[in-house]
């Protein structure tokens, strides 16, 4: 997980070109704003927000302190940001995939993360998306709804190391949905709450004890 900080403190991040290239913005200190069905190459920020508007597309989204939002229909290559939250609304397209610190993850509905999903603190909600490599978190609480599909499973890390020991311990809720499919094992290196619904299909569980509820989420 501490290669998370590292790789985005680290100037000139850079990404395979997939998408149509654009003009890069790149800025120290501001917000950066796109335009609606416009293509962008890199957008970089250290300190403020990136927004990617509908059917926008661009390579590397990253900065460090602020949050990111994808509107409805944009594409990009990765997303990445060590303080601040992402959002990615309805049939967003992210090729590899996202990474935070701390911070919020919502993924909207019929939207495909190729790789996978790393953050260590917040909570990650994923609304009838496909997520590609699999999630890999320390404290996050997660919520997987309405037929979600995470390809290659579930590991909560246990906490290590002068960057992960602070604050009050708490222990991760983790709900498992209607129709969700996780294909691959559930780790759990330390304590969760796990409740999985009785009609989603997940792989092996360990380090866990699964609570199996019915109807809406709980």
């Amino acid at each position: 997980m501490q290669r998370i900080l590292f790789s985005l403190l680290v100037a000139g991040l850079s990404t395979s070109a997939v998408f149509a290239k654009g003009r890069d913005i790149d800025k120290v200190n501001g917000s950066i704003h796109t335009e609606a069905g416009v293509s962008y190459g890199d957008l970089e920020s250290v300190n403020g927000s990136i927004e990617l508007e509908e059917n926008a597309t661009a390579e590397g989204v990253s900065t460090v302190n602020g949050s990111i939002r994808l509107r409805d229909g944009a594409q990009a290559e990765s997303i990445e940001t060590v303080n601040g939250g992402l959002k990615l609304g309805h049939g967003v397209v992210i090729r590899d995939g996202l990474e935070t610190v701390n911070g919020r993850i919502e993924v909207g509905g019929g939207s495909r993360i190729g790789e996978g999903i790393e953050s260590v603190n917040g909570s990650i909600d994923i609304d009838n998306a496909e997520v590609g490599g699999g999630i890999e978190t320390v404290n996050a609480d997660l919520t997987l709804d309405n037929g979600a599909l995470v390809r290659g499973g579930i590991h909560y890390e246990e906490p290590g190391g002068s960057w992960f020991n602070f604050g009050k311990k708490k222990t991760p809720k983790v709900v498992i949905g209607a129709n969700v499919v996780v294909e691959g094992d559930l780790k759990f290196d330390h304590e969760v709450e796990l409740l999985v619904h009785d009609s989603a299909k997940v792989g092996r569980i360990s380090g866990a004890s699964a609570k199996r509820f019915s109807g809406s989420m709980p």
